[in-house]
């Protein structure tokens, strides 16, 4: 598309709002047409359809696909792929030693059915919801059930939900006939944006800023564009009018942030037994008074609804209508302006949670309606009770999920001038874009909508985004080097007809994840060697033709993970609240009591590790997981000395390859090389060959020598049968083998 056709198409398409013609449309907006499969010269090559879409290009360029990798590194990167683990040498020899038809296929079905698959596809899902168990901003409060969220994720993943509930689930699940607590949970994608509960703080202000998030995030995530740019302005460069992204923000304007009971298995049954005694002792304490409190009550409610609708009249009483929006669950991960949501029903419409929950709210805060009362007995005595009951530590506590709901008091919803919402403009509904084929008419203006509409078959953007990103986990890169922008700043994809191809078998076969992604790793595309070759280095360095596979190195969590796995020590409880792992002492973090997670929570997996926003936990900011300040769809990955230091010292590091040393001797009798040759094989799913082997006995000897003349106390620990001299040794050696550049990277 030429300069002069992507100017008349922002012109026809933005600045007057009129739909361009299809020729003119840039590619990704056009309507997602079948292609046929290519026809290619050397068919054997091709294992399933994909292969003929790569083929083709690569025989129009006259390049020959590299060899396919061996089976040992091919098990491996599979197996680091689909489940984020590296493969055990059992695994590795029965794969090796398997000759019968199908035999990788086997592999990928078995990796499929993983109850580590979800835990590993949820970290570069939760990457595009911006996930975090903290408020950010600057008192960056915690979200002690944030988690609930990610664990709905991760089962939801596993049990292959469609993408098109997937995406139904999290953006409306709640608005869905009849829904679940399953499909309310999922909502929880819309509640990770940032709060801000610092006191002065505009609680308006910063309840649009989390809207304008979910509009700008959900426009990235399904869509692919960057409609956030048009928060204050037409967009610059797409056919996105200022109104389009007001209206598209309108669907999640008359939403509001709720939390609901959302017990694990088992868990409700102990705390309703537990829960009997607490009520009837809280009753014991209100009930002889409890017409003076409902009538103080009432005269509260009404006082600070009147603050809450009457802004600017009463200083004091506009800052207990604040401290109602900001203390309200303070530290649990509540909703924001959720109790001021409360205070707005009706007292007969309010369930028995909500009216317990604001009573004992009013009685610990409520003293500004009757300061004189709220000093003396009894409302002293039970405010103090109350306290004392919901603190009591052998109280069990239902776990509890961020949701969203409709709201009971829609809200209008404005352009903002210039992005300011103090600055409204003209009144705004709820729509899509107008660069993308229309809403139905018939369908209600709400989230549920919106989420049909993504996944409409008219609609040539979801699909696309959603293989594209599939694509980039197993290459390195999508089809489109720009997975977060689709928009004119966008690359076109390097293989236009394979996109389309793969987005509509996507939508064809129930848009089913696992199908797509076993269909991409058996491809004879995935399976070819990642060594870089001469012949390419100068026509192709970014391998956009994919005449090779991608040397990628792994996660940040990948990289703990990993670790642990191969030293034994990884814990394998799949879901659950969030984990302090140890960390260096000597780092500087802003919660400072650092309550390091004993027995098997210390070694769970990197996605369980607790996100502080502002305070990143230092291996995963080395390693370059993202802060959960905003959407990532892409992420870097770095090569720095910092990350070699971390590798040799940190703590966890330090301990898994001790833990290492005492699994190779263990599992390994015999010679010094021997070990060594296990121990290889674990790490790398690979014998060494002779200069490795040779290298790594040289380093055992010399540590030994060292251990045994000049420091035999600092061997960091014993090993059954071993003198410490030569545990040390093995501890070094296990240290040397995983600060290989080969056992943080997937070839």
């Amino acid at each position: 598309m030429n300069q002069k056709t992507i100017f008349l198409s922002w012109l026809l398409m933005g600045l007057w709002g009129l739909p361009a013609p299809a020729d003119q449309q840039h590619w990704s907006f056009r309507p997602i047409l079948q292609p046929d499969l290519p026809q290619v010269t050397h068919a054997d090559w091709v294992k399933t359809p994909i292969d003929a879409f790569i083929l083709k290009r690569l025989e129009s360029e006259q390049i020959t696909p590299s060899p396919e990798a061996s089976r040992e590194t091919l098990i491996r990167r599979v197996t680091l792929d689909l489940t984020g683990l590296p493969p055990t040498p059992a695994e590795v020899m029965a794969f090796v030693n398997d000759h019968s038809g199908g035999a990788y296929e086997k592999v990928v079905d078995r990796l499929l059915a993983s109850p580590h698959y979800g835990e590993r596809w949820a970290r570069p899902w939760l990457d595009l919801a911006h996930y975090a168990d903290s408020d950010g901003y600057l008192t960056d409060q915690k979200r002690r059930f944030a988690w609930r969220y990610r664990h709905w994720l991760v089962n939801a993943l596993n049990q292959d939900l469609p993408f098109d509930q997937f995406t139904i689930q999290q953006l409306a699940g709640d608005l869905l006939p009849e829904a679940t607590l399953d499909q309310k949970i999922a909502t929880g994608f819309l509640r990770q944006t940032l709060s801000n509960r610092e006191g002065g703080a505009d609680l308006e202000e910063y309840r649009v800023l989390q809207v304008k998030d979910r509009a700008s995030t959900v426009g990235v995530v399904w869509l692919g564009l960057t409609v956030g740019c048009a928060q204050c302005h037409d967009h610059k460069i797409d056919p996105i009018a200022q109104r389009d992204f007001y209206a598209l923000y309108a669907f999640f304007n008359s939403a509001d942030e709720v939390n609901l009971d959302a017990p694990l298995p088992g868990e409700l049954e102990t705390f309703q037994q537990a829960d009997a005694e607490y009520v009837k002792r809280r009753s014991d304490l209100i009930t002889p008074h409890a017409e003076e409190i409902a009538q103080l009550q009432r005269r509260w409610e009404l006082r600070i609804l009147d603050a809450g609708n009457h802004p600017g009249e009463d200083a004091h009483w506009d800052r207990q209508w604040e401290i109602l929006g900001l203390v309200w669950g303070q530290g649990l991960g509540e909703g924001q302006l959720e109790g001021q949501s409360i205070v707005r029903l009706d007292p007969a419409n309010r369930t028995t949670a909500q009216r317990d929950r604001l009573l004992d709210y009013f009685l610990q805060f409520g003293m500004a309606i009757d300061p004189q009362k709220f000093g003396q007995p009894p409302l002293k005595a039970i405010s103090s009770g109350i306290t004392k009951l919901s603190k009591d530590p052998d109280r069990p506590h239902l776990t509890r999920a961020s949701t969203m709901v409709e709201s009971t008091r829609p809200r209008p919803t404005f352009l903002h001038k210039r992005g300011a919402f103090t600055n409204p403009g003209e009144a705004v509904e709820p729509n899509t874009p107008a660069c993308l084929p229309a809403l139905s008419p018939d369908m209600p203006r709400n989230r549920l909508a919106l989420a049909r509409w993504l996944i409409a078959p008219e609609n040539p953007m979801t699909s696309r985004v959603a293989v594209n990103r599939m694509w980039q986990e197993f290459f390195g890169q999508g089809l489109v080097r720009t997975a977060g922008d689709f928009g004119n700043m966008g690359e076109s994809p390097s293989h236009g007809k394979l996109l389309d191809w793969l987005a509509i078998d996507f939508r064809k076969h129930g848009w089913q994840v696992k199908r797509m992604h076993k269909q991409i790793v058996t491809s004879a595309a995935y399976r070819q060697s990642s060594q870089v070759r001469p012949d390419l280095q100068l026509r192709d360095p970014q391998n956009k033709l994919l005449a090779r596979q991608a040397s990628l190195r792994i996660t940040a969590e990948a990289v703990r993970d990993c670790t642990l796995a191969v030293s034994g020590l990884l814990a394998n409880k799949i879901g659950g609240p969030s984990v302090r792992p140890p960390r260096p002492p000597t780092v500087l973090m802003r919660e400072v009591e650092w309550d390091e997670s004993q027995g098997e929570d210390r070694y769970r997996r990197g996605l369980y590790t607790i996100v502080r926003r502002t305070n990143p936990f230092p291996q995963s900011e080395t390693f370059d997981a993202p802060t959960g300040g905003e959407t990532c769809t892409h992420r870097e990955r770095s090569n720095t000395p910092l990350q070699a230091l971390m590798l040799l010292n940190d703590p966890v590091f330090f301990e898994a390859a001790s833990a290492l040393a005492t699994r190779i001797v263990d599992e390994q009798p015999g010679s010094v090389q021997e070990r060594i040759d296990h121990g290889f094989r674990i790490c790398m799913a690979r014998s060494p060959e002779p200069s490795e082997r040779e290298a790594l006995v040289k380093s055992f000897d010399q540590l030994h020598e060292i251990l045994l003349q000049e420091a035999p106390e600092i061997t960091p620990h014993s090993i059954a049968d071993l003198a410490p001299a030569e545990a040390g040794a093995w501890t070094g050696v296990a240290s040397v083998i995983l600060n290989l550049h080969e056992f943080i990277t997937r070839d």
